[in-house]
């Protein structure tokens, strides 16, 4: 039917036995296929149904493993057996032998009216059906396609015809083996599972005439891209929701849930999602190229502008407070020590703590008497009245600007910083391979997170939820939502859009990352058409414009700053740290006080025993 030309091409003939060997050995003597030739046979015949089964499903495992080794494989299967015909495209959907790089060629002398069976399984696969007329010495081959989606009753569609004197004929514009998924033609209505989520935006409205009275729409990214994979592969599409809102887990039965149990049972045939692509998930469905590459971040809520009561002691680092004490103490050790060596007769030579308290009172800016015995003390006295100077009129300065800043707190930008926090609760996203994956890890901080879950610190919710979680519970600052990172952006941008503030923060650190795509039944030739249109669509960056574009907003509230200036008067809530340390001094002083007169009294008692 057509010259090949690859090196690894290789064609296996299956047949029920009906074809003499004869004919089938000069065959492979004329076809001469470089990748070589695997002729297998099927010897029960349809009185022996379940022997022919048996069969067929170990001859197709063979052919499974034997078609690894080449790129391009056709399947020939030659038989006038409807039962055969039937079992054979039963199993090999079953077995997923025929993806679509594999070709399948149906040989039969039957009539298309006794192959209507075929026509669901057919037109899943890369299949053509050759139909030969042998009518004394009048031969003529009919070749038919069964394309995808076709309305009940509808004939296969004739792509060629073949004949001694003309040859092979081609009566469409299809060629053979055409790609049926790239564009359909009978523009079919097909169902896709979609729920709620920042990429997909549900609206329902009411329509009688609707299922359950309902109508179902989207607006969105996934929408957009949805519409335009519609157009693209000519199909109309109807959205439905899973019975359970959720997205898909493996159940500990084996079954799943949600929409990824949908997919995998055929009863829609486009799964929107978004959906995470995992192990677990692929080994029950396709997934399309991807949409887009995500992380997992938290969302908190942004506190209110406030002083920060001890900013007084924010204009020097704490190295440089440490840096004065030590340097005060070293500067009233020397002049003590200088003072001991050079002038011990010196009336009015002061201890240790009486030179340091001296030289603490210039830098609280207070008055020093001074002997004119030695000018190396004024000199040193004159030095540190010059640091002290210095430094007092910086820190003053500086305090000053730090009063007119208010400080807008986010506390939360690791998962660490949440797992210290006893009083803050975590809402996850519910029904997702996170949700098993916490509950599975054995070790790290995922484990410890999945731990606060039995301390009510550690909640499931579904998306349709996260808006009235975020609006009531996160707002207050006790809660934290955990989503991927694309999808806080739009939530935070849709609340800015709402309130004019930016009330909502996302953590600086991402963590666990992720896949999104959407999916199709395991095998579907339908997934590569659609992964086709998705990848032109995400190289051309029009996902990652729709969801700019979905919100307004969407980069006001990115990366705001923590600091604002303000001006307005001080109040005892701005600067009640001063006042905490002047009470915590007094106490001080008071508690000395009373040691004094406490040393006093014992002194005068032991003087008047005396």
């Amino acid at each position: 039917m057509a010259t090949v030309t690859y090196s690894d091409y290789s064609v296996f003939l299956l047949m029920d036995g009906s074809t003499s060997p004869s004919i089938v050995y000069s065959l492979v003597d004329y076809l001469r296929v470089p990748g070589g030739v695997g002729i297998f046979e099927v010897t029960a015949d349809d009185e022996e149904l379940s022997r022919m089964e048996d069969q067929l499903s170990h001859l197709i495992t063979m052919i499974k493993l034997l078609r690894q080794l080449s790129s391009h494989t056709t399947i020939v299967v030659i038989s006038d057996d409807p039962a055969f015909l039937a079992v054979f495209a039963e199993w090999s959907l079953k077995s997923r032998l025929m993806v679509w790089s594999t070709k399948l060629l149906a040989v039969t002398h039957l009539p298309v009216s006794k192959l209507h069976h075929l026509q669901e399984t057919f037109s899943k696969m890369n299949a053509m059906l050759a139909i030969i007329k042998d009518i004394s010495t009048n031969i003529r081959c009919s070749i038919y396609v069964h394309l995808p989606y076709s309305p009940p009753g509808a004939q296969a569609l004739k792509v060629a015809s073949w004949t001694p004197l003309r040859g092979l004929t081609l009566t469409t514009r299809l060629p053979l083996f055409p790609d049926k998924f790239s564009k359909f033609s009978h523009r079919p209505n097909l169902l896709a599972a979609s729920e709620g989520n920042p990429f997909s935006k549900l609206i329902i409205s009411k329509n009688p005439e609707a299922p359950e009275r309902q109508r179902l729409k989207f607006e969105g990214p996934l929408p957009k891209l949805l519409d335009c994979l519609a157009e693209a592969l000519n199909f109309t599409y109807r959205y439905v929701r899973p019975p359970d809102r959720l997205w898909g887990v493996k159940l500990d039965n084996g079954s799943w849930n949600g929409m990824v149990g949908m997919v995998m049972r055929e009863e829609v045939s486009i799964g929107v999602g978004p959906f995470i692509l995992n192990k677990a998930r692929a080994e029950v469905m396709d997934f399309t190229f991807p949409i887009l590459t995500d992380y997992w971040r938290i969302l908190g809520a942004r506190g209110r502008p406030e002083v920060d009561p001890w900013g007084f002691l924010m204009p020097l680092a704490p190295f440089v407070w440490v840096a004065i004490l030590i340097t005060l103490l070293i500067l009233a050790a020397i002049v003590f020590l200088m003072s001991s060596c050079f002038s011990p007769q010196t009336k009015n030579q002061g201890t240790w703590l009486q030179i340091m308290f001296s030289y603490f009172r210039i830098l609280l800016q207070q008055d020093i008497l001074v002997s004119d015995d030695w000018w190396w003390e004024r000199v040193a006295l004159g030095l540190w009245m010059l640091m002290t100077l210095v430094l007092t009129r910086s820190y003053s300065s500086t305090l000053m600007s730090l009063l007119a800043v208010r400080h807008i707190s986010e506390p939360y930008h690791s998962l660490r910083e949440v797992l210290a926090d006893s009083s803050v609760t975590m809402l996850w996203l519910k029904g997702t391979p996170v949700w098993r994956y916490l509950t599975t890890v054995e070790s790290g901080k995922f484990r410890e997170a999945a731990d606060l879950e039995k301390e009510g610190r550690l909640l499931w919710r579904r998306h349709a939820q996260f808006p009235k979680d975020m609006d009531i519970w996160v707002r207050r600052g006790t809660y934290v939502l955990v989503d991927v990172h694309n999808a806080l952006i739009m939530s935070i941008a849709k609340d800015f859009t709402e309130t004019g503030e930016c009330s909502f923060y996302e953590s600086r650190e991402e963590f666990l990352p992720l896949i999104l795509a959407m999916v199709g039944s395991k095998g579907s030739p339908l997934v590569p058409a659609l992964s086709k249109r998705i990848m032109s669509i995400t190289e051309a960056g029009l996902v990652f414009h729709w969801i700019k574009t979905e919100e307004p907003n969407s980069t006001v509230c990115h990366r705001v700053p923590t600091k604002v200036t303000v001006k307005t008067t001080l109040s005892l809530i701005n600067i009640w740290g001063m006042f905490v340390i002047l009470a915590a001094g007094h106490v001080v002083s008071v508690s000395v006080l009373y040691l004094e007169l406490l040393k006093v009294r014992l002194q005068n008692n032991k003087n008047h025993k005396t």
